[in-house]
């Protein structure tokens, strides 16, 4: 088992109960889904862009993803209903955990000048999305294979009811957020 998974079974829940005073232990936000986007404007014009992503997406995750494609017609993008513009993975149970044990100790610590994932992350309802300029944080890319560097948005999603408790729920699962200014 993941020894994310581990901490938050035996740290993480009975914290959060104790500090929001929940009786049932259904009521304690748990993490439901991580969601890992690339969205590939160039894909428009160059279809070799996707499959150099695809190869990054997989190495990053271990899953393949899947493709994500226009809703409607941009002319001035020359953007047609149904085009690919995009790749996303959604990662769930096992692989979830241990994908975020690799960013909040293995990636982030990688990015120079680090200071703290940013606190105004979150959405309302306690998922947090974090967005990275270039996939070669990821130890599994190596930069001399990368043929051009592309962002990728990490969209954690929560069973949290408030930002304060899924802010609560990710920072006693070790995200290392930036310190409050006084």
């Amino acid at each position: 088992m993941a020894v994310l998974k581990e901490k938050y079974k035996n740290e993480v829940v009975p914290g959060l109960m104790e500090r929001y005073g929940y009786t049932n232990i259904m009521r304690v936000p748990r993490l439901e889904k991580v969601v890992i986007n690339i969205g590939m404007g160039e894909a428009i014009a160059n279809a070799k862009a996707m499959e150099a992503a695809e190869r990054d997406l997989v190495a990053i995750c271990g899953q393949h993803p899947v493709i994500t494609r226009s809703k409607r017609s941009i002319a001035a993008f020359k953007l047609r209903v149904g085009m690919p513009i995009g790749l996303k993975v959604t990662l769930r149970g096992e692989r979830m955990y241990h994908f975020l044990d690799k960013l909040m100790n293995v990636v982030l610590p990688r990015i120079r000048e680090f200071n703290g994932v940013p606190r105004y992350g979150f959405d309302g309802f306690g998922n947090y999305s974090l967005g990275f300029k270039e996939q070669t944080v990821f130890p599994e890319i190596s930069f001399d294979a990368v043929d051009k560097l592309r962002g990728l948005e990490i969209t954690i999603v929560t069973k949290a009811r408030t930002d304060e408790e899924g802010r609560q729920l990710l920072e006693m699962m070790g995200m290392p957020f930036t310190k409050e200014e006084e």
